[in-house]
């Protein structure tokens, strides 16, 4: 696998990013570790979660997968060198502690550094767009802490083309860091949000992306086909939506892709993201060695131009 740079962060990443919210939540800590540790020796180097995960679980407040991140990582401290730690701030972690003020990104940063068990982050990432306070403020607590040596890059999830473009106007007006990363909702269903002129701002400006929520909730693995499939998992009522004419269409065309490169349509899925331009690198959860070993094929997966355009006509739509 050849690294891909991301963005103008100076950091280099394999096309595959892990998802941390199954930490503390579908996974526990041992299977964590495993996790871990099997993609880390698979050649992977990007970890991404957030302060908030998994506060949705019974029992959870938030901090919890951060928390299994840093004692893998005090249990391993040589892999600490070998892996970029990717959080994020933003999310409702009870009262008064949320949003992208000074006030909060300041202690959240630190919260996030004693979970992690680290003395730096290498992307710190704002998770949602906070409309009552000024860009300006934001990127200025940013430039604090990068020039404090606790971050190394920046980057913003969810954004708009109008929110991110109007983020990087304020940071070159006031000479403040840019937002130099994406996480946008993007894969094969899901496709009017990035695709268009969120993409072409991200290229022109040379941006990385690391998209979310890569296999539509599982949708693209090809485990739901009907109604009745909807009761595999706890995912299941989110996916209801993805069962309709293009949702079928995309399926079918995963299955004749996934046929011709032996491969299983989700892996497939992640190729064409990886393949899509101006995406660095998909982020994607596995919660057993099984569907690790799936993801590192993904990761490793060339699809033709013939795959590529068979995936791409199936899932065109009006948005896209």
């Amino acid at each position: 696998m050849a690294k891909r740079e991301l963005g103008g962060t100076g950091l280099e990443i394999e096309p595959l990013v892990f998802g941390g919210n199954v930490f503390g939540w579908t996974v526990d800590r041992a299977t964590s570790f495993d996790l871990l540790d099997g993609f880390v020796d698979a050649g992977f180097n990007a970890i991404d979660t957030a302060d908030v995960y998994s506060a949705w679980a019974e029992g959870n407040t938030g901090g919890e997968s951060e928390t299994i991140i840093g004692e893998w990582l005090k249990a391993n401290p040589a892999k600490r060198d070998k892996v970029l730690l990717l959080t994020k701030v933003g999310s409702e972690m009870g009262e008064g502690r949320k949003g992208l003020s000074e006030r909060w990104i300041v202690q959240a940063v630190e919260d996030s550094l004693r979970r992690l068990r680290t003395d730096r982050i290498d992307l710190y990432q704002s998770h949602w767009p906070d409309p009552e306070t000024p860009y300006e403020e934001t990127l200025g607590a940013y430039d604090k802490l990068l020039k404090a040596g606790k971050i190394r890059a920046i980057g913003a999830s969810n954004l708009d083309a109008a929110q991110l473009g109007e983020s990087l106007k304020v940071a070159a007006d006031k000479s403040l860091p840019r937002y130099e990363t994406l996480q946008p909702e993007y894969n094969l269903y899901d496709r009017g949000k990035f695709d268009g002129e969120l993409r072409d701002l991200v290229l022109r400006e040379g941006i990385g992306v690391i998209t979310y929520y890569s296999l539509a909730s599982g949708f693209l693995s090809g485990k739901y086909r009907s109604q009745e499939d909807l009761s595999k998992s706890q995912r299941g009522g989110g996916i209801a939506k993805y069962l309709n004419e293009r949702g079928h269409r995309i399926l079918g065309a995963l299955d004749t892709v996934a046929a011709r490169q032996d491969a299983k349509p989700a892996e497939v899925a992640l190729a064409w993201v990886i393949a899509r331009e101006g995406v660095t690198a998909p982020i994607a959860s596995a919660t057993s060695r099984h569907q690790l070993d799936s993801l590192v094929k993904a990761a490793r997966l060339t699809l033709t131009a013939e795959d590529i355009k068979s995936l791409d006509d199936a899932s065109a739509s009006a948005s896209t």
